[in-house]
This record gives structure tokens, sequence and C-alpha cells, in this order.
């Protein structure tokens, strides 16, 4: 299935998203050039995970999220900050304001751009004195429930055939920074990394796996199959209760 099918899934259920998707650490948040009365662009808000953090801390935040479901629940989530805008079309299409933006901020999303387009269009978009894009990327790593996280790779291999079989989560550590291919645009990259657990009963294990495209994408027969064996794993091995844990990684980089 190709990109634009995929990213357009996560707009399908816009309410679950909004309930199940983890918010981002303020360690990263608070690592971000924020000010009062500072210009920031989101890149693919969904329903508002980071753009929240952003406006409490006095941004004023344009939030371009390509699904029209998630817009809506972003904007409704985010009715008491008069200072932020949701637009609802892609960053590919979106016609670039007059006035530059400090900061461009891209959470879960980047990956998921055109990358003819991204990093040029994300340069275009900031002020020449120091704009700045943060991308932050997440990742699944070893840790948690670790024994669970074993066991379930049966149920993948059993009922999705893309997976790759005997696959197995990696340390944080060991995860390597994604090359977003930034140089061409931007300078002095950093990079900050925190690591967080979150634990799970059955019910909001499941749900959070229907938020991710892949599970989405899957024919309803093999979803169906493969949330049953899941369920029946966590139920009758780990007591209902799963630990996942998650790494973010925070890119800076200055405008050129």
């Amino acid at each position: 299935m190709d990109r634009e099918r995929l990213r357009a899934t996560f707009t399908e259920d816009a309410e679950l998203y909004d309930k199940a998707r983890p918010t981002y650490p303020d360690a990263l948040v608070d690592a971000l050039p924020l000010r009062p009365g500072c210009r920031v662009l989101e890149i693919g808000c969904g329903t508002g995970q980071a753009t929240r953090a952003l406006a409490e801390r006095g941004c004023s935040v344009t939030a371009v999220e390509l699904g029209a479901n998630l817009a809506a629940v972003t904007r409704r989530n985010l009715s008491a900050f008069p200072q932020v805008e949701v637009v609802n079309t892609t960053f590919e299409d979106w016609t670039l304001p007059a006035a530059p933006f400090d900061l461009v901020v891209a959470a879960s999303s980047f990956h998921w751009l055109d990358p003819a387009v991204r990093a040029r269009k994300a340069a275009e978009a900031l002020r020449h004195d120091g704009g700045s894009l943060a991308i932050i990327t997440t990742h699944h790593v070893e840790g948690g429930t670790s024994p669970f996280f074993a066991e379930v790779q049966e149920c993948y291999e059993r009922f999705d055939p893309a997976t790759r079989p005997g696959l197995r989560l990696t340390a944080a550590s060991d995860v390597p920074s994604t090359d977003y291919n930034l140089d061409t645009h931007f300078e002095r990259l950093s990079i900050r990394r925190v690591t967080r657990d979150i634990a799970y009963t059955t019910s909001e294990y499941l749900d959070v796996l229907l938020t991710y495209s892949g599970h989405r994408a899957l024919p309803p027969s093999a979803r169906r199959g493969l949330l049953t064996c899941i369920e029946r794993l966590i139920e009758d091995r780990h007591s209902g209760r799963v630990t996942k844990r998650y790494l973010f990684e925070l890119q800076m980089a200055v405008r050129r």
C-alpha cells in the first residue's frame, strides 16, 4: 500500500486516535526554542498531542493537518486557545503565508511527508535569522513487558504477511537516528532522546494498535484475527496488563 493511502488511515477514527495516542514528554517540549508570542508552524498535528503544549507556552500556532476528522478534533481540543489555527490540507499543497515562522515542529509526522519537498519547504517557512526545525520521532523499543513483545511476534507472523520472521525489539541505545537529509537547508543539528514506559490494560493496548496505519491497513479478517490473538495473549499470560517502552527523539536544526 502506498504512502498516501497509509497516511490517510489516521483520520478514519479520530476520536480513538485522540483517546489512545500518548502525548510528548515535557523534557522534549521544554528543549524547544519557545517564548511567549513565538510563531510556530506544526506539520501533522493529529488531534493536538503536541499542539496543546505549544499553545500553553504562549506560542501562536498554525497547525496543518491532512485528515479532516483529526483537524476537527484538534479545533475542539484547542478551542480555549484563540492563537491556534488548524488548517485542513497537506503540507505539500499548502501555500506558505508571507510572514515567516520562528519554529517548524513535526511530531511523528516528518517521515510521512514527500522527501523531495519536506526539508526545502520547512526551511522556506522559517525566518532567516535563527529559524529552527524540530522533528520528533517515536520508536517502540526493548523494555517494558519484554516477554509479551517476544511472544506476540507469533500473532503477527500468523496474521500479517509483512512481518519479518523472528523480529525482536531493539534497545533504545541501539536505535539509529533517522537521517532526514537536512544538510542542504539546515545546519547545527542536535539530538535529544527520552524514554518513557506506559502501562496499558488489554483494551487500552488494542486501542493504541488501532491508531497505527499498518494495523488499520490489514484486511478486516486478518486485523480481527491479529487483535484477538493479542487480546488472548495479554489476558491469559500477562493478567490483562502490559507496559510498552517508547523512545522519543528530538532532532533540532537551524535554517541556513
